[in-house]
């Protein structure tokens, strides 16, 4: 019989209970005791829910407390030297110190979970000796069975994988390092088949990257090690996000079953199975739910998608399942009470999806039988969407169309902008600024609170935001920062923001997923097309030019971010909704100059994790999305110094595409793995304005002085004096006030100190 699985659950909580503990336990608020408590009753909440709809494979240890490779990390007792680690099962105080940092220790790096907005804490395995300091996917079977009779699926981060993700190590060691972990593997494993689990989930990701056939290889010795070790447990190897490389060897692998990306892998993995077909001895996790999109499943597509499958593999070796972890959506639809009936009834977070599952596993068990209105539901509701108005604007399609065929280009290259704008806003050497956002204290979200419920008018909410942006920009003044900024006050969110402006988006009330840590945001929902409607940034900005002598920089988020971090439509090619996105901001800039802003930041910080899995697909990306920003910059004077800023990417494998954005300054955010980036520069050539972020805002450590005058020097070895700028490595809501000044205060003392050593060789 067709069984049904899901690889991962939100742990955040339906009103984001989650969230709420670990900030109240950091806070001193609850004690640990209490806190254990509280996230167990969470992760409980979870599995009942499961079990309730009927899933028949649960997945457990998808909870964590942070971050699931951090929780891998520790779990193999990987702990960096600088947190005094003395062995055993990781105290908290230990574990959160990894993620955020201390004022004596620096938080390890954080990056993106391959191609989505979440971040994992990047594993340190310099100096390490992994030892087993607790088996958590145990604990967390037990727990399930204990508590509510679960039968679980634990869930295991792989080997390949979680060494691939870390950092530490030369090419030449990863085989001495997998020598080190297979055996702490088959520990677990083990202790897992002696308790009696049946069955076991080893994510390996990894595999739908390009893999070496070394990498090939050392996959054969892990598997056929487990085999070996552990030959009563069922092992199913799971893949996601793209189609995996090396499909013969991959299914080939002596494990019990194999998951693989229908989804957003379709294409190859549909292929492979086609052509190949697939082991009678194995199971297939067929993931053919969207375990990244919020949109109800075409249902008729995925039974034709499983009748087809059901004729390669036998309906008792298949699993109908999510294509990834629902970590990447939100919790439930059935919140939501103010969205509008035609968009609402199209969509379906994770709870719906465990719906859909189990109405598929109906459908195809039972031949139709019983669902034929669900389906008839189904069908109305995506044609409802397709045919609504907000999806059919031509004046946008044909504007959009038309501005896509013109040059996208300023009107003089950026050795003479440089130049020109030199001349106009006479910066001293090593120009210091900040990316854009103040600490969003409680009085300022109490004032918009108030205010979005009307407790306060249009002009009181205005008068609070007036005040905030003068407090600020005297403390920029103060503090001795050349290019100041106004703030952001007004914003609850970098995207929310303007798509709240916008035509052709909506907004959850609930819909909250998880970014990092406790950190959580609220994607706007792209549903139909994009289009300006009014000015957005352009009252504040300029309130703020009025306050102060010093240039004051427009502060926009790039037409790329804001699609890569909205859940967006389904029905037209990404690359439009870019254009869309595009054309709306150039009106934007072309308002902000035209009040007068004559430094306009244009954030780009989401264009590397929109960047294909796929090599032979990036290209094509990289190029719509340089075009997309180009178009919403091209048009500003020569005087205006455009400026964008970047997430932490691996810069050799993106130079030439961020130098072909044409930004006059891009500042990138590299405090957590300065090194790496620095090195990159030692292999490329950058000659565009430039800012390395000298110090981390993800923790709330105060950096020293030295610290920042190193990192500001060991850049200037291979980057250009001249076109060197000094910044914070990203916005500064998430920071508290004294913790946000006394950091810039040390920022513009390291500059003070490093303009004095250079002036005399410039």
């Amino acid at each position: 019989m067709i069984k049904s699985s899901i690889l991962g659950y939100p742990r955040i909580g339906t009103d984001r209970e989650w969230k709420r503990a670990l900030e109240a336990f950091w806070s001193g608020k609850i004690e640990e005791s209490e806190f254990h408590s509280q996230l167990q009753v969470i992760r409980l909440n979870h599995l009942r829910k499961q079990q309730e709809k009927g899933i028949s494979f649960i997945p457990v240890n998808d909870f964590s407390y942070y971050d699931h490779v951090l929780d891998t990390a520790a779990m193999f007792g990987i702990i960096p030297k600088r947190f005094s680690y003395k062995g055993g099962a990781v105290p908290l105080s230990v574990y959160y110190a990894i993620a955020r940092g201390t004022k004596d220790a620096a938080a390890s790096e954080m990056t993106k979970w391959f191609n989505t907005n979440y971040h994992y804490i990047v594993p340190e395995m310099d100096g390490a000796s992994p030892v087993l300091t607790e088996n958590k996917p145990l604990i967390a079977y037990r727990e399930a069975k204990e508590k509510l009779g679960i039968e679980g699926k634990p869930v295991i981060l792989g080997p390949l994988t979680f060494l691939k993700l870390s950092k530490g190590y030369s090419p030449s060691e990863t085989d001495a390092w997998l020598d080190r972990l297979i055996p702490l593997y088959v520990q677990i494993l083990q202790e897992l088949s002696n308790e009696g689990v049946p069955w076991v989930q080893i994510d390996e990701p990894i595999l739908v990257t390009k893999l070496s056939l070394d990498d090939v290889q050392r996959l054969k010795t892990i598997y056929e090690t487990f085999a070996a070790s552990v030959p009563g447990i069922n092992i199913m190897l799971q893949t996601y996000f793209e189609s995996v490389e090396h499909y013969n060897d991959i299914v080939s692998l002596p494990v019990k079953g194999i998951g693989l990306d229908f989804v957003h892998g379709f294409s190859g993995n549909i292929s492979s199975i086609r052509a190949q077909g697939f082991p009678k001895d194995k199971v297939l996790g067929a993931g053919i739910i969207d375990g990244r999109g919020i949109w109800k499943s075409q249902l008729r597509e995925k039974i034709a998608l499983l009748k087809e499958l059901v004729k390669i593999v036998s309906p008792e070796c298949l699993v109908v399942q999510s294509s990834c972890s629902l970590l990447h959506v939100p919790v439930t639809v059935k919140q939501e009470t103010k969205l509008a009936s035609e968009l609402k009834d199209a969509l379906a977070f994770a709870d719906e999806k465990l719906d859909e599952l189990v109405l598929l596993v109906n459908a195809i068990t039972r031949d139709g039988a019983g669902i034929v209105g669900e389906l008839e539901k189904n069908d109305r509701a995506i044609e409802a969407l397709k045919q609504s108005d907000e999806r059919n604007r031509s004046d946008i399609q044909h504007a959009v169309a038309a501005i896509s065929d013109q040059p996208l280009e300023r009107n003089r290259p950026f050795s003479e902008r440089h130049i020109v704008q030199q001349k106009k806003w006479q910066l001293p050497i090593f120009p210091t600024t900040t990316i854009g956002s103040f600490p969003q204290s409680a009085e300022v979200r109490k004032a918009r609170q108030q205010w979005r419920n009307a407790e306060w008018n249009n002009e009181q909410y205005a008068d609070f935001i007036r005040e905030q942006i003068d407090i600020w920009i005297k403390l920029q003044e103060e503090t001795g920062l050349d290019v100041l900024v106004h703030g952001e006050f007004e914003r609850t969110d970098m995207v929310e923001f303007f798509g709240e402006k916008l035509a052709g988006f909506a907004f959850t009330q609930n819909g909250w997923v998880q970014s990092y840590g406790s950190r959580c945001v609220k994607p706007p929902i792209i549903f139909g097309d994009v289009a300006f409607t009014r000015e957005m940034t352009v009252e504040e900005t300029k309130y703020a030019q009025s306050r102060t002598e010093c240039p004051v920089k427009g502060m926009l988020t790039g037409p790329i971010t804001i699609m890569n971090w909205s859940f967006v439509r389904e029905d037209i090619p990404r690359e439009q909704i870019a254009y869309q996105l595009a054309y709306a901001l150039r009106q934007e800039v072309e308002a902000l100059e035209r009040a007068g802003i004559g430094m306009i930041q244009v954030d780009e910080p989401a264009v590397r994790e929109g960047l294909p899995l796929k090599e032979d697909e990036q290209a094509k990306y990289l190029s719509w999305a340089i075009k997309a920003f180009r178009m919403a910059t091209c048009t500003v004077k020569d005087t205006t110094q455009i400026h964008t800023h970047m997430c932490y990417c691996e810069f050799h494998d993106m130079i030439h595409s961020i130098e072909a954005m044409d930004a006059d300054v891009i500042s990138i955010e590299t405090s957590r793995s300065h090194g790496e980036l620095i090195h990159s520069f030692e292999l490329n050539t950058y000659k565009l304005g430039i800012g390395l972020g000298v110090y981390d805002i993800h923790s709330p450590r105060i950096p020293l002085v030295e610290e920042m005058t190193s990192m500001i020097e060991r850049a200037l070895r291979v980057l250009d004096p001249k076109l060197f700028w000094i910044n914070p490595d990203c916005g500064l809501k998430t920071r508290g006030f004294e913790e946000t000044v006394d950091s810039l205060r040390n920022m513009v003392e390291a500059t003070r100190i490093v303009r004095k050593k250079y002036a005399a060789i410039i």
